[in-house]
């Protein structure tokens, strides 16, 4: 059997998951990562992707919109701002996302007018959101808003 750690997973409506893995697959804000036993201590931001966990039980996927990751030798949390089941999302919980994506952008432009960094992270959100809704297989049509 492949060496395995702890895994929990939580947002602030609820801890979804809490399980012994083999490893599991972060959509990091700098790359994508897996994290095995005995990774090196690290913390990393989320970017809105799918976490995807493989274990005993299996593999199991999440989407996430953003967060942290606290990886240790003997174990991975991830904190994240909003999880939910790849198998219970929905286009509404897409659309959703690409709306307050949008939102954010707009007011980003509004308010920081002649700065560049906070627009590109904005502009960079909604990228992401749409590049997770073209690959969970939903429309990111952000035309709509």
């Amino acid at each position: 059997m492949a060496d395995t750690v702890q895994f929990d997973l939580v947002s602030p409506e609820r801890s979804l998951a809490s399980l012994v893995v083999e490893q599991v697959q972060i959509p990091g804000a700098d790359g994508d990562m897996t994290a095995m036993a005995n990774h090196a201590p690290t913390i990393t931001t989320l970017r809105p992707g799918v976490l995807r966990i493989t274990g005993p039980q299996g593999e199991t996927e999440y989407v996430v919109t953003g967060g942290f990751a606290e990886i240790t030798a003997d174990g991975i949390s991830v904190l994240a701002e909003r999880a939910i089941p790849r198998a219970e999302i929905t286009q509404e919980h897409l659309d959703e996302m690409l709306k307050a994506a949008s939102d954010a952008l707009a007011q980003a432009k509004d308010v920081f007018v002649n700065e560049p960094g906070p627009v590109d992270d904005a502009a960079k959100l909604l990228a992401d959101m749409v590049a997770m809704g073209t690959h969970i297989g939903l429309d990111p049509n952000v035309s709509n808003f």
